[in-house]
């Protein structure tokens, strides 16, 4: 009989379109854009079933495009991978401690 418990990775390292993203890059890109409060990278599916990354992004900014696509540039930059980026309202994203959340189900 095995033993069902752990099942994947035990971090929040997450591999996205064959290069692993971690926490750490994550970080990288808040150190460069201070006016963003918390972020958190999701990782999904989009319709043809290609990984896709979205940067949620808490942050104070007056103008938000010009911050987006900044954002967007420094984590292709970091990541060396293409995400979307979305700002949203401060103290929005949940206070759980995730900077990576990956939403892919293999069935």
């Amino acid at each position: 009989m095995r033993i069902r418990g752990w099942m994947g990775r035990a971090d929040q390292t997450t591999k996205v379109k064959g290069m692993f993203v971690t926490p750490g890059q994550v970080g990288q890109v808040l150190k460069r854009h201070p006016e963003i409060l918390r972020a958190r990278l999701v990782v999904d599916f989009d319709d043809a079933r290609n990984d896709r990354m979205t940067l949620h992004c808490e942050a104070v900014a007056t103008d938000p495009a010009p911050l987006a696509a900044a954002v967007a540039a420094t984590l292709r930059e970091v990541c060396s991978l293409r995400g979307e980026v979305s700002l949203v309202a401060p103290a929005s994203l949940p206070n759980d401690g995730k900077v990576i959340e990956d939403t892919r189900k293999y069935e």
